[in-house]
Parts: structure tokens; C-alpha cells; sequence
């Protein structure tokens, strides 16, 4: 993958202008799939590029074979690969990897977080101020909803240190890992969240929606492409970010 980093010769959009599709993407998940189907068992699979792929087994793979393909197809570091394990509609097993820096963040329901097989922590911080936060946003074709993420990120910018975004996973690698206060996106697909949403919450963060409330995954075929918001952080942080952008 890091071979082909920046040198994209075939970029395909998808459902919009911030929605984009290449080679290195579908490389990715034919690789991971090829892993998938040799394993002993059967389970369902739900990946970014292919869809819904279903077994009939209670558990589920969720792939994203290239999270950050614009920042990839860019030539800028801020990518990787996500493999969530369901079991029913909850994350039991997840993975990140960041292949620029050899990082690999892993997760397990009630067993911890590491990255590189170092436990994480997430900040117990109460202090806004005292921390970067990630804010990122994707092409919306209601001005409307754009015009209103940017009031939330105003009123977000003068409460914490400063913002930042990769708009891929890394930005919740660093919550997991204390380096970000937290990191709020109001357009995500099961495939980006399912890990950071467990990585998180086993390094002793707090992950919910933007109005606060616990996210319910949805692995049936019609809420494949369903549209989640999230906003995951430290513990200490979470009511005052819940507060400053007005959604509670």
C-alpha cells in the first residue's frame, strides 16, 4: 500500500466530490477478503467497496480495506486499514493499522487496547482547554447542514486548544492514545466507527453520537450505507464538548 502512496493513477467518486474510490482501495479488500474466506469459519462480511455479503452467522466482519483515501490518493500519511469482529450488533474484536508508521492499535471487548501491544489510555482530563480536538466534515449538498457544522465548530474553537483533522482514522487512534482530547465527525459509515468505537471505550474513553446518546450499530442489508454521527473522547471531557456544540 505505501508503494502506491500518492501515485494513484485511477481515482473514481463516488456518491460525492469528498467520496472517492481508487485502486489501492479495491487491491485492499480483495487481499483482506481472500485472508476472510480461507478462515475455518464462515462469518458475514460488510465492507466499504463490496457491501453486504451475508451467512447467516451471528458474527460479522466490517472492513474498511483504505480509511483516508483522499488524504492516500494526496500522498499524505493519514490512512489505514479498519477490521471490526461483530458478534450480534456489537464490536467484539477490532484493529487499526496505520502502515506509514507501523502502527497497529487492537481492541477487545473487555480485554483492554494496546497499540504495538502497549496498553493505551485516553486523557482524564476535565479541561477543554487543555487539549486538541478533532473536528472533521464531508461535502453536504443541504447548505443548510454545512452552515450548521460550521456554527458547531465555531463554538467548538473557543473552548479547546485548537482544532485538528486527518478525517480518517488517526484522528481516533490519537483519542485512544491521549495525544487528542476527542474527535467528532456528523458523517460516518459502520466501517469507520466500529473500531474506534471500541478502542476507546477500552482505553478508558467515552464514545456516543453528537446529542450524546449510545450508538446502536445496525448490521442488517438495508442499513448498510446508514449514517452515523459520533463523538468520542476522554471521559472527563465529554459532557463540556456535549455542552459547547449545543446538542444536549
Amino acid at each position: 500500500m505505501n508503494d502506491h502512496l500518492g501515485r494513484t493513477h485511477t481515482t473514481t467518486r463516488k456518491e460525492s466530490i469528498s467520496s472517492v474510490v481508487t485502486e489501492a482501495d479495491l487491491a485492499s479488500e480483495k487481499a483482506i477478503l481472500e485472508v476472510l474466506d480461507g478462515a475455518p469459519e464462515s462469518y458475514s462480511v460488510i465492507t466499504e467497496e463490496s457491501g453486504y455479503l451475508d451467512r447467516g452467522s451471528e458474527y460479522t466482519w466490517v472492513v474498511d480495506p483504505l480509511d483516508g483515501t483522499s488524504n492516500f490518493a494526496a500522498g499524505l500519511p493519514w490512512f489505514g486499514v479498519i477490521i471490526a469482529l461483530f458478534e450480534g450488533e456489537k464490536p467484539a474484536l477490532g484493529g487499526m493499522y496505520l502502515p506509514v508508521d507501523h502502527q497497529l492499535y487492537l481492541a477487545e471487548d473487555g480485554g483492554g487496547a494496546t497499540r504495538n501491544g502497549e496498553l493505551l489510555r485516553a486523557t482524564s482530563s476535565m479541561e477543554l482547554s487543555e487539549h486538541l480536538v478533532s473536528y472533521s466534515f464531508d461535502f453536504n449538498a443541504d447548505p443548510g447542514k454545512t452552515r450548521a457544522e460550521m456554527e458547531v465548530l465555531s463554538r467548538l474553537s473557543g473552548q479547546v486548544r485548537n482544532i485538528r483533522s486527518t478525517n480518517s482514522l488517526v484522528d481516533f487512534c490519537y483519542v485512544a492514545d491521549g495525544k487528542l482530547g476527542a474527535a467528532l465527525n456528523q458523517t460516518t459509515k459502520i466501517w469507520d466507527i466500529a473500531v474506534p468505537w471500541l478502542l476507546i471505550r477500552e482505553s478508558g474513553g467515552r464514545v456516543t453520537d453528537i446529542q450524546g446518546n449510545e450508538i446502536k450499530f445496525d448490521l442488517s442489508p438495508e442499513a448498510v450505507n446508514h449514517n452515523y454521527t459520533i463523538l468520542a473522547s476522554g471521559t472527563g471531557l465529554h459532557e463540556a464538548l456535549l455542552k459547547t456544540i449545543a446538542l444536549k
